[in-house]
């Protein structure tokens, strides 16, 4: 009885304060090796057992992160048969964490260039429109944003920072209902992809222009001047995200890693 209370001392038997970062680092753990196909889409996971035998933790551990793993897509429970792998494009792969388990493999999935296409398709319409209906205080925010940008050059993470907040802010001042509902969406996903495209960039001053030059055309209520601004620094990010893929280097990975 002494073993087995002793057994995954520290998982089992943790603190329920500790018990959050064990399910976490569960999760995570099986979640990297679905992305590593040690587990390959369409096969079956291992039994419940052999899971707990493998991560070290309990099996209502394990059943906890089973469903977490269920809700983003990349697994689904059959009654009396296991626990089968999605096809990646059931995948949530706009969630932070899908993405933080993709972390290094995110040039293998071709996601950067999907959300590049993506905001191709969005921002220069959101710019357009919010060159017609921001606030004075949306773009003053805008303004701010380019600022940090500015300031923060030299500093990739928080040069990301701040140019996640732009186009989050752009995307808002847009007043389009649908695109106000896409920032919560795709704000994980466009934090990789600014952070690949601005960390393989050789200077980052052309992309600091381009978002001062919008940030003008906006208060000049500049429609054609700012879908223009839009579109050149999406030219900016495709240069700079082909600079990365040619690399071979994987931006995205630990970007959204927490302790």
């Amino acid at each position: 009885m002494a073993a087995e209370g002793q057994e995954h001392q520290g998982i089992v038997a943790e603190h329920p304060q500790r018990r959050p970062r064990v399910q976490k680092n569960t999760t995570r753990a099986i979640a990297s090796d679905i992305c590593a196909e040690i587990f390959p889409v369409g096969t079956f996971l291992p039994r419940e057992n052999d899971l707990c035998e493998r991560y070290g933790v309990s099996r209502t551990v394990i059943r906890e992160s089973l469903k977490i793993l269920e809700s983003k897509g990349m697994v689904r429970g059959r009654s009396r048969v296991g626990t089968v792998v999605c096809n990646k494009e059931e995948w949530n792969i706009l969630d932070s964490q899908v993405l933080e388990w993709i972390g290094e493999r995110i040039f293998e999935f071709d996601l950067l260039n999907c959300i590049l296409e993506a905001r191709r398709a969005i921002e220069p319409a959101a710019a357009e429109f919010a060159a017609e209906r921001a606030t004075v205080q949306e773009i003053a925010d805008l303004d701010r944003a380019w600022r940090d940008m500015r300031d923060g050059e030299r500093d990739v993470a928080g040069f990301t920072e701040a140019d996640v907040a732009f186009h989050t802010c752009l995307l808002k001042a847009s007043h389009n209902q649908v695109f106000l509902q896409l920032v919560g969406i795709i704000q994980a996903a466009l934090k990789f992809s600014l952070h690949a495209s601005n960390e393989a960039a050789e200077r980052r001053d052309e992309a600091i222009d381009i978002h001062g030059e919008l940030v003008e055309a906006l208060r000049m209520r500049d429609k054609a001047a700012a879908r223009d601004c839009s579109m050149r620094m999406l030219n900016l990010a495709a240069r700079d995200l082909a600079a990365a893929v040619k690399r071979q280097r994987p931006a995205g990975a630990g970007l959204l890693n927490n302790p």
